[in-house]
């Protein structure tokens, strides 16, 4: 965004910590960020990257280089926002000290003996030609004007617009130094924009086509400064010989590599601050999940490791555009945000689909800015500085200056022009009109109408809406200047001078679109909403609608999903039912049994027998023949069985794939191919130690005489077991913990109805979740009376225009009360229960009715792990790591220090020992060495049998070759990773001795 704003810098030799920053962005979309530096002695620097590195050049030099001007014309234009007669007034950003700060910038080029514009550009030219590539033949003030054009704002064509841009951040720069101004917060959404996937590879595209020309360009000039050789510029097919050495398919290989890693192989960094995790693969777990990659802005990796909190704030500026409940807990939290349901990103196109003219929008906003007063500017025309006049920025240049009392009228005219539809005004323009004040941000009036930038809509009610036409879109610039109530009838604590000119469209457009699916959320603590988001993605649900033709490597799938009875809006807008992601469970409120403590919860089995939360995960495996390694296998494998193997037809059909609806056990054969040339078979069993189906097989007919390549989709049941985690969408999550049969359940006295789930009471009084037991009971009155029922958040507080709410009864749980008590239900949703193992009734009335449950993906199927014996570590003999690879649980140090406190010195012998790494050793008592013994092998000698028994064994000979004598040898079982250490600590000179003992003291 071409934003003039401050920062801070690391401390350099003469340098302050203070700077001015805008990046400036070409209509390639190419950027190169600008800085300017203020030193101690009074001078300012101007820091620009060239090939990925920063230089330095006073700032003096570079206003000379730009237009022709003298030094009186610099000091006139940098002291004209200080006057003497406005002293500490409202809006007065100079101070005496500015003169003084600009004769030490004209004295630094003095003192280097420049006095003209052809001078300074000698001066540019001299030290920059070596850094230059490509201009090393070329004179001084050609590659002076190369700098100036290409790395000093870029985005600006004219370099008298480049003058006046370093006039105002110079000036803005002196503001910050004498404190009459605030810096920026570069961590504000303000002073932000949003880097797209498009823009970043069309500008990785543009870097690598650059890089493709010149290497060609070198090829061919040392082609034809060789004249050794016999080649003619002229001839296609010399210059085509040439051209085939610089191939173009590392164009294509370095878009595809970052697409697929997410890495940038740049030189010159292409102005970001990270080379990698521009790339995340979108997951189809669910549809929430999968819309929710496309509306997540991630502030950037470079800023996960930093040890300060600040850029992980929620500040209020980003109200609106980001969500505050959306981010995940954890590393990402803060960094990771969601856009509002109402947010969206500007971009080169308008709303009709049609690319900007941006040259004649900028155009059309002059005139009508000329036309209300506005003063243009220009190098030889001297203006006065605020709090008289205000400096007028479109897109990073400075276009004039506008009476500060004339300030507030433009603003309104001009938010007029973007509501009116005929107007020639961009409807996302932005207009950041900053006003005077003490000490506060740099006044000025800051237009946009560049891409990548948040905009949202809200209501304009300053001005009479026509045909329904006063939505305005803001951006969060302008959005922090700005009076924007909200629609709960009240005025936010306003006083009647700054009436407000906005209203909201809705409460819940600060909310994203998984935040908005939570029902009452308003009526939840702040941390189980954010949970909710969470788990929402980690929902098993109905992900998509083409299941039967999709070959993902994994996809989770909820057989019997069902519509929840309490839904929101935003639910019925996204039409949420084509993805269902949960189940209308009867839910009891009850400590029963003991099987419920610290959120466990109790199923009812019969409810699971008939199908509630049932699921199953699709693996897909893709066999491509063309990819085999052996290259005398390629082009001549196809897919076939044998006809004369019996042993694999009752799982293999003829064509070599597997049967739809096929039970594959673990190592069970699944698929046949044969070489065609050596008749050779190879059969590919299944790997893990789980029982599949074959769900469906497809086959690629690319290949019209043999197939090449199947994708043989697996299919795994997953029906609720315990141990299964499940949430409802209040960020309650629990684990169940038994599946109780349906004759022991607790069952209504009234209705006969028995719980699917059970669940205890202690998990609502410290989490607050109150949505929830008003789910609960709407969901019961709702299922009674055969209705939805709406539970859109802060409902109750949007007032219309006859001051009333959307809802008919003052009390929402008097609403939901009401609907049971019509249908002869308790008022609060409780009920007598009867003990389903004693047929007592349960001593108080139990809270129950049915709650939207979801499934999560995290299940004990896919994470148990246990092992008696199997894999170990070659070099420690210790058990390997790894699920998949049939290894260990880690028992670790503070495993070992539990078994200590608890005194279970045998146990802790058994784990760390006898079942690890178990080795019997041979020791010389003699000098202490288990590195020095060997085995003496006995001669052969003939034995003879007597009685038909075996021959008699050798008794075993262990010998030290140190001390050359088998006497004093023992066997001491240890560690087998002692005898490791003790050899490591051998291979650096370092000899370990060991003292034999024995008895009790020992």
């Amino acid at each position: 965004m071409s934003l003039v704003r401050n920062s801070f810098r690391d401390r350099r030799e003469g340098y302050t910590d203070k700077a001015v920053v805008i990046r400036c962005v070409r209509e390639d979309l190419s950027s190169v960020t600008v800085k300017l530096y203020y030193l101690h002695n009074g001078s300012a620097r101007l820091g620009f990257w060239i090939q990925g590195r920063e230089y330095m050049l006073p700032v003096g030099i570079v206003l000379k280089a730009l237009i022709d001007t003298s030094d009186h014309e610099i000091y006139t234009k940098l002291t004209c926002c200080y006057n003497e007669k406005n002293g500490e007034v409202k809006g007065a950003v100079g101070t005496q000290l500015v003169g003084e700060r600009t004769k030490i910038i004209l004295d630094e080029v003095r003192h280097l003996a420049l006095f003209t514009q052809e001078q300074c550009l000698q001066h540019i030219g001299e030290h920059f030609q070596p850094v230059m590539e490509g201009m090393e033949s070329e004179n001084y003030s050609s590659v002076a004007d190369a700098v100036l054009r290409n790395y000093i704002f870029v985005h600006l064509s004219d370099n008298n617009d480049k003058f006046n841009l370093i006039i105002f951040m110079v000036q803005k720069l002196f503001s910050l130094i004498d404190q009459t101004s605030a810096p920026d917060n570069s961590d504000s959404l303000q002073n932000q924009e949003v880097l797209l996937p498009g823009h970043l590879i069309t500008i990785y595209l543009k870097e690598k086509l650059e890089d493709w020309l010149r290497k060609g360009k070198k090829l061919i000039e040392d082609m034809i400064n060789n004249k050794d050789k016999n080649f003619d510029f002229c001839s296609l097919k010399d210059v085509k010989k040439v051209m085939d050495k610089n191939s173009a398919k590392q164009i294509s290989a370095a878009i595809e590599n970052l697409l697929k890693t997410g890495r940038l192989i740049t030189q010159t960094g292409l102005d970001l601050q990270q080379r990698a995790g521009f790339t995340v693969q979108a997951e189809r777990l669910n549809y929430l999940r999968f819309i929710s990659f496309f509306r997540s802005v991630h502030r950037g990796a470079s800023f996960a490791g930093l040890r300060t909190t600040s850029v992980r704030k929620l500040l209020p500026e980003s109200w609106g555009f980001l969500c505050p409940v959306h981010t995940p807990d954890g590393e990402p939290c803060g960094l990771l945000n969601h856009m509002t349901c109402t947010c969206r990103i500007t971009s080169y196109y308008n709303s009709q689909g049609n690319i900007r003219d941006f040259f004649k929008i900028r155009m059309s906003i002059l005139d009508v800015l000329v036309g209300v007063g506005m003063t243009t500017s220009w190098p030889k025309v001297d203006h006065a500085g605020p709090p008289q006049v205000l400096p007028v920025l479109l897109d990073g240049c400075v276009i004039g200056s506008l009476p500060s009392g004339e300030a507030d009228k433009v603003v309104a005219h001009l938010r007029r022009l973007k509501v009116s539809a005929a107007s020639v005004i961009p409807d996302d323009l932005e207009v950041g009109y900053v006003p005077l004040s003490l000490g506060g941000t740099y006044p000025g009036l800051f237009l946009f109408t560049t891409p990548s930038r948040f905009i949202r809509p809200v209501r304009n009610i300053s001005i009479p809406s026509v045909d329904g036409k006063d939505i305005e879109l803001i951006g969060p610039f302008e959005q922090v200047f700005m009076e924007i109530k909200c629609p709960d009838g009240g005025n936010g604590g306003r006083s009647n001078s700054f009436p407000a000119t906005h209203e909201e469209l809705t409460p819940t457009a600060m909310l994203s679109v998984v935040a908005n699916l939570t029902p009452w959320s308003d009526h939840n603590q702040s941390p189980r909403n954010m949970y909710q988001c969470q788990m929402a993605k980690q929902t098993m649900a109905f992900s998509l609608q083409a299941i039967q033709s999709r070959a993902d490597q994994k996809l989770y799938h909820l057989q019997t999903p069902q519509t929840p009875i309490v839904r929101t809006k935003t639910y019925t807008k996204y039409c949420m039912d084509n993805y269902p992601s949960g189940t209308n469970a009867i839910v009891a409120v009850l400590a029963y049994t003991g099987y419920d403590m610290e959120d466990a919860m109790i199923l009812n089995k019969s409810s699971v027998e008939r199908g509630m939360c049932h699921g199953q995960i699709y693996q897909t495996e893709t066999i491509d023949l063309c990819d085999s390694k052996s290259k005398s296998d390629r082009g001549q494998r196809i897919f076939k069985r044998e006809h004369s193997d019996k042993s694999i037809s009752s799982f293999v059909d003829s064509d070599g794939l597997p049967y739809v609806g096929q039970v594959i056990h673990p190592n069970a054969p699944y698929c046949s191919t044969i070489n065609q040339v050596t008749n050779s078979k190879k059969i590919f069993n299944r790997k893990g130690s789980e029982t599949a189906i074959v769900d469906y097989v497809t086959v690629d007919t690319k290949n019209k005489k043999h197939l090449q390549k199947v994708n043989i989709r697996f299919r795994h049941p997953r029906n609720p077991v315990i141990g299964d985690k499940f949430s409802s969408r209040h960020g309650q999550k629990g684990v169940c913990s038994q599946l109780w049969a349906d004759i022991d359940m607790p069952f209504s006295g009234v209705t006969g109805m028995r719980p699917d789930l059970i669940i205890n009471p202690h998990a609502f009084p410290s989490r607050m979740t109150i949505a929830m037991l008003l789910e609960s009971v709407a969901a019961k009155g709702g299922s009674l009376h055969g209705k939805f029922v709406d539970a859109t958040p802060f409902s109750d507080a949007v007032k219309g225009a006859n001051g009333k709410t959307e809802t008919e009864s003052d009390s929402l749980v008097d609403e939901l009360g009401s609907m049971l008590r019509d249908r002869g239900f308790n008022y609060h949703g409780v009920e007598v229960l009867y003990s389903g193992v004693y047929g007592t009734e349960l001593t108080c009335e139990i809270f129950i009715g049915p709650v939207y449950y979801q499934r999560l993906r995290h299940m004990v199927s896919d994470k148990y792990q246990v092992r008696a014996t199997g894999q170990v570590d070659q070099i420690t003999r210790q058990p390997i790591k790894g699920r998949k690879r049939g290894g260990g649980v880690r028992f670790g140090e503070m495993e070992r220090d539990a078994m200590l406190a608890h005194g279970a010195a045998y146990l802790l012998h058994d784990r760390l020992h006898t079942c690890s790494d178990y080795h019997i050793a041979d020791v010389c008592s003699l000098c202490g060495s288990i590195l020095t013994t060997a085995i003496v092998q006995p001669p052969k000698r003939v034995v003879r049998e007597i009685g038909g028994l075996p021959p008699a064994k050798a008794p075993k000979k262990v010998t030290c070759h140190a001390c050359q004598t088998s006497k004093g040898m023992e066997t001491v079982a240890m560690p087998y990773v002692f005898r490791y250490l003790a050899a490591e600590l051998a291979a650096m000179n370092i000899k370990m001795t060991i003292q034999l003992s024995s008895g009790a003291g020992a």
